[in-house]
């Protein structure tokens, strides 16, 4: 589709996330959902995490940022902490997999003690499996799969 604009955005490049505990939020996406490190650790005040291979030779990646990073927009002072959970502006984020792939999330989940819900969309065909980081934000674990479309 081409249009006045003269670009279209093709994939996701990254996602951000501000975190109070970086050592807890390390831990849960490199341990928990099993995302490669590239860069930095739980001391790091960045980390950033490989999703896939992404567009153009940008990596698609999950960054973690400790909230101290930056400064509030025309100011000159540190940003508060993270707002997480049902009070952020940040819904979710999904990680899309193979269908195939979601019994090992929830036996993984199930063996490690990490909470979890699982909702279809027939209307996409998709199933995702929810859960939270150890800061509130909730992480999906999507896949489609015809057999999950609504049966006309």
């Amino acid at each position: 589709m081409t249009d006045d604009r003269g670009f279209r955005p093709r994939e996701l490049g990254e996602i951000a996330i501000r975190c109070a505990d970086m050592g807890a939020m390390v831990q849960f996406y490199e341990t928990v959902i099993g995302l490669q490190r590239l860069h930095g650790d739980h001391n790091s005040a960045i980390t950033f995490f490989r999703i896939a291979e992404g567009y153009g030779g940008h990596t698609q990646v999950l960054a973690l940022f400790h909230h101290s990073v930056g400064v509030e927009p025309g100011s000159d002072r540190p940003r508060e902490g993270p707002v997480t959970g049902m009070a952020s502006a940040l819904h979710h984020i999904a990680l899309s997999l193979p269908f195939a792939e979601q019994d090992a999330v929830m036996r993984w989940y199930d063996k490690i003690g990490q909470p979890y819900r699982v909702e279809q969309f027939g209307w996409i065909g998709w199933r995702g499996i929810f859960t939270q980081d150890p800061e509130g934000n909730t992480v999906e674990l999507v896949a489609y799969d015809p057999s999950m479309l609504d049966q006309a």
